[in-house]
């Protein structure tokens, strides 16, 4: 068992020369719980690359049944490790709840050497429960004004080690009808309703618009939000302290979450932090996200930096957007960059906690410098070993951010969300 959760199981065979030419199974059991299957598998063979099926030598194929002998998916020896999950599953395989019982691998023994061949099945399988992915947001495609495709933004997510991305076009839907499948990515659906007088991203749905995007007057705005909502739209506010295209509507009940991150950290960021935690002070509960809001490599919104930090129960795009509404979430500069948590009793990050003089607030993080962000204002902290105890008087909220730097130079390089008190 690994640190993330994942059971590894080791699976030995031999190939006799006499199965050369046949196809057979290899039962394993699999436990209850489980949200997603990888077997990968190695063998001897001579030669690689383009001419290595023109030499004598071992070739294994692979593919996969559930527990009733439902096929779900070969690769030949195109692959060395395949994937199955409700959500998530390798090219040329079903995506399917895993279900407890006997599965089995499908073995092709193409070419088998004289002496046979052995074959080494590791197995991985990872369990449902909450867990700590990164995404961005908020990111173009060339279905509006990006310069990249669904397919390319997908690699590049990939290649940064994210695990869910937002494509969040213009006034546009169209593409979140064909979205693509990338194994170990989650595409979440959303759209950038992009007016005069400010940015709104609708996450959730497909198409959050009952006919167009257009709204001329208030009423027209409410009307349409109303309507991606009816949909089940997540309604967020971007960038609202933005000089070029701030949020100017002068309600803030209309959105459900706030922007409070987008591309670099900079006045735009801090001005929009500080106007969310002016309505935390006012009251509302309302949670903070971030993006990249990406549109082109080599610009200075680049992908990945920075992302959202979500303590979700599955890699599922509803169970993310759960997660990102319900405030379970921290902005960081990074993959790599600062984590944050905040638990109070049975209480963590988002939830309305009942205080009590005699709870402390817990913080982890593998931050150095952090300072704890309250309606009675702010102040440093230290941990010791990733985590510290502190004991608050009566707050109406508590979240947490990280700092880099002095003076001028002082930055924000990771903020999380809020614990709320009664």
């Amino acid at each position: 068992i690994d640190y993330k959760g994942v059971i590894h199981i080791i699976l030995k065979a031999h190939i006799p020369k006499e199965k050369e030419g046949t196809y057979y199974t290899i039962p394993f059991d699999v436990p209850s719980g489980v949200e997603k299957i990888t077997v990968s598998y190695d063998y001897f063979r001579k030669g690689t690359g383009i001419f290595a099926d023109l030499k004598p030598s071992n070739t294994v194929d692979i593919g996969l049944e559930d527990e009733k002998g439902n096929f779900l998916g070969w690769s030949g020896s195109a692959h060395k490790s395949v994937s199955v999950g409700e959500y998530t599953s390798s090219p040329g395989y079903l995506c399917e709840p895993v279900n407890p019982g006997q599965w089995k691998i499908i073995v092709g023994a193409y070419h088998i050497m004289e002496d046979g061949v052995d074959v080494t099945y590791n197995i991985d399988f990872e369990f449902k429960g909450e867990r700590l992915l990164f995404g961005d947001l908020h990111i173009h495609t060339t279905a509006s004004d990006g310069k990249l495709s669904a397919f390319e933004i997908g690699a590049l997510a990939k290649s940064k080690g994210l695990d869910f991305v937002a494509l969040a076009n213009h006034n546009n839907f169209s593409e979140n009808l064909f979205l693509p499948h990338i194994d170990g990515l989650t595409f979440i659906p959303a759209v950038e309703w992009t007016h005069y007088k400010g940015h709104i991203n609708l996450f959730g749905v497909a198409n959050p618009f009952e006919n167009s995007f257009v709204a001329n007057t208030k009423e027209d705005m409410h009307v349409l939000l109303k309507n991606a909502r009816s949909k089940g739209a997540t309604v967020s506010v971007n960038h609202p302290k933005c000089r070029i295209c701030p949020y100017l509507w002068e309600d803030e009940n209309i959105f459900d979450m706030v922007e409070i991150w987008n591309g670099p950290m900079r006045k735009t960021n801090t001005d929009g932090i500080k106007w969310w935690t002016d309505m935390l002070c006012k009251g509302r509960k309302i949670p903070a996200v971030g993006g990249s809001d990406f549109h082109k490599p080599k610009h200075f919104a680049r992908l990945g930096n920075h992302v959202s930090g979500v303590y979700a129960k599955s890699t599922d795009a509803e169970d993310i957007l759960q997660s990102v509404k319900s405030g379970k979430t921290f902005v960081t500069e990074s993959v790599k960059g600062v984590r944050l948590n905040l638990k109070y009793g049975k209480y963590s990050l988002g939830d309305t906690a009942e205080y009590s003089p005699n709870t402390p607030l817990i913080i982890e993080s593998d931050g150095k410098a952090l300072i704890l962000v309250t309606d009675k204002g702010e102040k440093r902290v230290k941990l010791l070993d990733g985590k510290t105890e502190i004991k608050l008087e009566k707050v109406k909220f508590a979240y947490v951010k990280a700092v880099k730097g002095f003076g001028k130079t002082k930055r924000i390089t990771a903020i999380s969300n809020p614990i709320y008190f009664e």
